[in-house]
């Protein structure tokens, strides 16, 4: 018995230990620079990708049929980025769209599903985003809405706490919703540009590039069909699919590529979760 008890509360110190050793500042750094992949839209690109020492400076054009909209710089210059902003301005521009001076921050900021955000993790991004790199890259072209953008993404967000991670279907919702935004890319748009909810994951959306025009695969278990997890996982982190051709953008494979095991494996085991459903 004495045993089995030791046991035990060894166990649990690991797993306190292994809980703890991640400060505040090493989670916003997981986050931005792998699932949340906050430089997939705000750090500026070149042929090549992301333009070396620029992480976050912004400029980045996103041109899509209902907008144009321009990355802004939120690395912590004080003249062209966030560096006079509070930490409450910061976390609410994230999770809400809201500038310090109340005005809305458009998509492609995926608001939808950002209001979701655990405010432990959205306070970790803050910290993070305070130590990158303070760059000067003022960006002057304007963010052009060929939409109606609403009063505000809903209200107030209260309180809110990530699912456990022992709960593995529902931390990987949290993942591939509102930290991934997986579904974000993956759901097709109702004419009035609203997502359809009825198919989740089911893809078909086009996005324009550099690369041509890349269209969002469908992510139920109709369209991954008799994939692999292993093929899943490589798909996710290295932009190679199941037959070998390379994917392409706005999948942002190079900050996948970072994302933990059980963080994928509880994505993947989510996704296996959603109701089989086609685009059209």
């Amino acid at each position: 018995m004495l045993r089995g008890v030791l046991g035990f509360v060894a166990a649990w110190l690991a797993v306190t230990t292994m809980a703890s050793a991640q400060t505040t500042v090493e989670r916003g750094r997981y986050l931005v620079e792998t699932i949340v992949g906050c430089g997939n839209c705000h750090t500026p690109k070149g042929p090549q990708g992301d333009l070396p020492n620029m992480a976050l400076a912004g400029g980045f054009v996103i041109d899509e049929q209902p907008f144009t909209a321009v990355a802004p710089n939120i690395t912590p210059d004080t003249e062209t980025g966030i560096g006079k902003w509070t930490d409450d301005q910061i976390f609410l521009a994230i999770r809400e769209g809201k500038r310090p001076d109340g005005s809305l921050i458009g998509p492609p900021m995926p608001f939808f599903f950002y209001r979701g955000l655990a405010d432990d993790d959205v306070r970790a991004m803050v910290a993070y985003l305070r130590t990158v790199k303070p760059i000067k890259n003022a960006v002057t072209q304007k963010s052009v809405y060929r939409m109606p953008l609403p009063p505000n993404w809903g209200p107030s967000v209260g309180a809110i706490k990530a699912p456990p991670r022992s709960d593995t279907l529902a931390y990987g919702a949290y993942l591939a919703g509102p930290m991934g935004h997986c579904l974000d890319c993956h759901t097709p748009l109702k004419p009035d540009n609203m997502f359809d909810l009825t198919k989740m994951g089911a893809g078909g959306r086009a996005f324009p590039g550099p690369w041509g025009t890349s269209v969002s695969a469908n992510i139920t278990p109709l369209g991954l069909g008799d994939w692999k997890d292993a093929e899943v996982e490589r798909a996710i982190r290295t932009g190679v699919s199941k037959d070998g051709h390379k994917l392409f953008p706005p999948m942002a494979f190079t900050y996948y590529a970072g994302i933990s095991k059980d963080d994928m494996a509880a994505l993947i085991a989510y996704l296996r979760t959603l109701p089989p459903t086609r685009p059209n």
